[in-house]
């Protein structure tokens, strides 16, 4: 019985969540021949601020961006 674990950061549709489920169910039949009632697909949600990369969760590099964009936005002067 194949398992399949997927993390992804939350905020996506149910439909898109239900596309991978499905794409991901029949890609372990045909790379494995398993049957469909077999395989297992557990999705894990997580908020963007407990997801990190180099040392930074993406909730505060998005936070930076926006604190960027702002302030570029302020200091245009066109």
């Amino acid at each position: 019985m194949p398992i399949i674990e997927v993390n992804l950061l939350e905020g996506r549709p149910p439909e898109a969540k239900e596309r991978l489920i499905q794409a991901l169910t029949d890609a372990a039949i045909d790379a494995i021949g398993a049957p469909r009632e077999s395989v297992r697909v557990i999705l894990r949600e997580m908020a963007p601020a407990h997801f990190a990369v180099g040392g930074q969760s993406l909730a505060a590099k998005a936070a930076g961006a926006k604190q960027v964009k702002v302030e570029e936005d302020w200091s245009d002067d066109s």
